[in-house]
C-alpha cells in the first residue's frame, strides 16, 4: 500500500545502523511501532535513541486481560510454553507465528495443529503436526469449529493484545479449553502508549511551544 509519506523497507544492520540512518536524516523523534514480539527491532530502536539522544516512545496496543472462565497459564517465553505442556500427550494449538515453532520439537509426544500466515519451513521434525495457512481476523464462532473439530486440549498463544486474534482466546473461554499464553517481556524504561490517539497526543505533547521553551 502506498504511503502518503516517505517510506523505507529493508533492515538497518542492528541499532548502529539504525542510529547511523537517524543522524543523516536528521530526524528528531523515533516511534517504534513494530509488533509486540518484534523484541529485537525494539532493542535495537532502544538502544539507537539512547546513542543518539533523540526523542523515543514505543506504541503498543493493550495486552490481552484474563476474565472470569479463563484457564490461563502464564510464561515468559516460547521455550517455557514447551515445558508448560507437560509430558502427557496433548492436541495443542499453535497460534504463536511460524519463526519459533520449532521449539516444539523438543515436545513431539504432542500432536499439533499450527497456524501461522507463511510456511513453516522447515517442517517440524514431530510424528504429528498438521498446518494451517492464515491471515486474520478470526471471529470467535469459527475459531469455536476449529477448536471443537481437531479437539484441542490446549492453546499457545503470545500475549500480542487487539481484536483480530482475539476469537481463539475468547473460544477457548466458553470451551474451556486451557491456554499458555506467552506475556510480553518489555523494558520498564521505555515511555509507551497504547493507541495512536495518544500517540498523536504525546507527538504534540514533545515539540508544543512550552516544551520546547524549556516549561
Amino acid at each position: 500500500m502506498v504511503q502518503p509519506v516517505a517510506t523505507r523497507s529493508g533492515g538497518f544492520g542492528g541499532s548502529d545502523g539504525l542510529a547511523e540512518f537517524l543522524k543523516a536524516g536528521n530526524f528528531d523523534l523515533l516511534i517504534d511501532a513494530t509488533h509486540p514480539f518484534a523484541a529485537r527491532i525494539s532493542n535495537n530502536a532502544a538502544i539507537a535513541a539512547g546513542s543518539t539522544g533523540i526523542l523515543f516512545f514505543a506504541l503498543r496496543r493493550a495486552m490481552w486481560k484474563q476474565e472470569p472462565g479463563d484457564r490461563w497459564t502464564s510464561v515468559r517465553s516460547i521455550a517455557d510454553a514447551v515445558g508448560a505442556l507437560s509430558t502427557v500427550p496433548k492436541r495443542v494449538f499453535l497460534a504463536i507465528g511460524r519463526q519459533e515453532a520449532f521449539h516444539f520439537e523438543s515436545a513431539p509426544q504432542h500432536s499439533y495443529l499450527i497456524r501461522s500466515v507463511d510456511p513453516v519451513t522447515p517442517r517440524l521434525d514431530i510424528p504429528e503436526a498438521h498446518y494451517i495457512l492464515a491471515t486474520g481476523p478470526f471471529e470467535e464462532a469459527a475459531e469455536r469449529q476449529l477448536l471443537i473439530e481437531n479437539q484441542i486440549d490446549v492453546i499457545v498463544a503470545k500475549n500480542s493484545g487487539g481484536t483480530a486474534t482475539y476469537g481463539k482466546i475468547a473460544a477457548a473461554r466458553a470451551l474451556g479449553i486451557a491456554v499458555i499464553m506467552v506475556e510480553r517481556q518489555q523494558p520498564a524504561d521505555v515511555c509507551t502508549v497504547e493507541t495512536v490517539k495518544d500517540a498523536l497526543g504525546l507527538v504534540d505533547h514533545l515539540f508544543s511551544p512550552e516544551m520546547n521553551r524549556g516549561v
